[in-house]
């Protein structure tokens, strides 16, 4: 009834390639996806298995999760007066009413967007603006910056279970078509202004008969955890769509340092997480990695894991970390390998249902070896909404991530870098990736990043910002033992010629490193 999302998708011709490939992608013309996600496994595993958890000690069954997700559906349509396409805005840390609000969107046959909790109002206008929400669904904890937002009806949680306890918990969900827009996901802005990416039901669905099904392969034993919130869509991939469709039970947590996560780990008996590489090297560093010893898979994604740490973890637990690289402009991960398939340094090889190449300048597919952009077709694509920049990701059918690869003889994929973190300095190409984690292994690194600071000499050359442990000062000796380390550890030509001490590193609010800040710096240095 509510056209918006599906009148603001770019055009049909700018779309990429979509492929159905596997048996698991055949769709009907109708399809609500969170029916499939509760309806579906409460019918199948029963009510009563544990769905959702707190460190706190609370816990919903699949039963419950089902009659709050339709309170949720009811309260939207007949005291909000929602109609099918209208978009819900949801506000909130990661938590069990944040998953029925979600769930209870799709069922009413709204569209969700999901922010980060961390977001302010200067962060939020745009993406109301652009998305252009009726309702918001907000954590009581987190509603000021949403109140001075226009045209939008406010309702925190406190006041969503009021009004929720007063309905029956009995709701049929529209008939939606697979192709209906279900979700709007703004991207993480690593790289400046978020896009906003708008994904079908049948996505939601097929990221789980992909990555889900194939390489990760939760049970109905497993309690997963990941520390990356709803909103960005690993995490939405994690917490909510694996381990419902698996009947499995999804501890969740809403902020847990990597020592916390460790604790918890052990504490709940989580057998599968996910988070990122940063968050295993720390536990590494703390030495309490043995907390992670009842896992019986790990995740890592949001950034390339480095080949120490994966061994590290193999060694000490026994532990073989699937890595993968997903974005938010096709949900979650399309490239990826788990158990004997992992080749370490590898990020593995096209998960079933995706195919991948490396393209070179001019558009054309490179042959083993040759580092290029990669590309990526799927079931699953970009689509953003009412963006340019639409023509930059698709080129061709293919789905091009801004990711630097090569692809071996056997067929996996090797990470060089980003392509706008790929360093030229003096005719060589410096992959970022490689020269932070030749820093990150001196011992009084905590973490760091580099980006490329223009040259005159060089056209550029890499400059290094680094948090040291605490207690540690940075000083010009410190800088240079660093750079000695650099050049020990890699080829010396890559070392960076700038150190620079920092307390922290910029982050978005998912955890994503913002280098594009840290580039400012040094440009803006550069032209004044």
């Amino acid at each position: 009834m509510d056209t918006f999302a599906r009148d603001h998708l770019p055009p049909a011709a700018l779309w990429p390639a979509i492929e159905f490939t596997t048996p698991e992608l055949d769709y009907p013309a109708r399809l609500n996806a969170a029916t499939e996600l509760i309806d579906v496994p409460v019918a199948r595993f029963g009510p009563d298995r544990p769905a959702l958890r707190t460190p706190a000690g609370e816990t919903w069954s699949y039963g419950e999760l089902l009659t709050r997700a339709n309170q949720v559906a009811q309260v939207l349509t007949e005291e909000l007066g929602l109609v099918p396409g209208q978009r819900v805005l949801l506000r909130s840390p990661n938590n069990p009413w944040t998953v029925a609000a979600w769930l209870g969107v799709l069922k009413a046959g709204g569209v969700v967007v999901t922010t980060m909790a961390a977001l302010r109002t200067r962060e939020l206008a745009p993406i109301v603006e652009r998305t252009r929400p009726s309702i918001a669904l907000v954590d009581q904890r987190f509603t000021e910056d949403v109140r001075d937002l226009p045209s939008l009806t406010v309702v925190d949680y406190d006041d969503l279970q009021v009004l929720a306890a007063t309905r029956s918990g009995q709701f049929t969900a529209v008939d939606t078509a697979a192709d209906d827009v279900a979700l709007l996901a703004p991207t993480s802005g690593s790289t400046g202004t978020p896009k906003i990416t708008a994904h079908f039901h049948r996505d939601v669905l097929s990221i789980d008969n992909t990555f889900g099904r194939h390489v990760l392969r939760l049970t109905e034993d497993d309690v997963v955890a990941c520390t990356a919130p709803f909103a960005f869509t690993f995490g939405l991939g994690m917490l909510v769509v694996f381990p419902l469709r698996a009947g499995a039970c999804a501890l969740l947590t809403e902020a847990a340092t990597p020592a916390q996560v460790a604790d918890l780990v052990q504490q709940h008996g989580v057998t599968v997480l996910a988070t990122a590489p940063t968050a295993y090297k720390a536990i590494l560093r703390e030495g309490i990695e043995a907390k992670l010893g009842g896992l019986r898979t790990a995740v890592s994604a949001g950034e390339h894991i480095p080949q120490e740490t994966w061994q590290r973890l193999r060694d000490r637990l026994g532990l073989k970390v699937i890595d993968g690289i997903g974005a938010t402009e096709l949900l979650h991960i399309f490239i990826s390998a788990a158990g004997d398939d992992i080749r370490p340094g590898s990020t593995g090889k096209p998960v079933p249902g995706y195919r991948a190449t490396v393209l070179g300048p001019d558009g054309e597919e490179l042959g083993p070896g040759e580092q290029g952009r990669l590309g990526v077709i799927g079931p699953v694509g970009c689509r953003y909404l009412d963006d340019e920049r639409q023509k930059d990701y698709v080129v061709d059918g293919w789905n091009v991530t801004g990711d630097v690869f090569h692809r071996d003889e056997d067929g996996y994929f090797h990470y060089h870098a980003r392509s706008d973190h790929m360093i030229v300095s003096s005719g060589y190409n410096i992959g970022g990736p490689e020269v932070e984690e030749a820093i990150d292994t001196h011992p009084d690194v905590l973490e760091s990043a580099v980006v490329a600071k223009p040259d005159d000499e060089r056209g550029a050359v890499v400059c290094a910002f680094v948090v040291l442990r605490d207690g540690v000062p940075g000083s010009d000796a410190k800088a240079r033992e660093i750079q000695d380390h650099v050049k020990r550890t890699i080829a010396p030509y890559k070392y960076p010629r700038e150190v620079r001490f920092r307390t922290s590193l910029p982050r978005n609010a998912s955890g994503k490193l913002q280098r594009f800040a840290l580039r400012k710096i040094v440009e803006d240095e550069v032209l004044t």
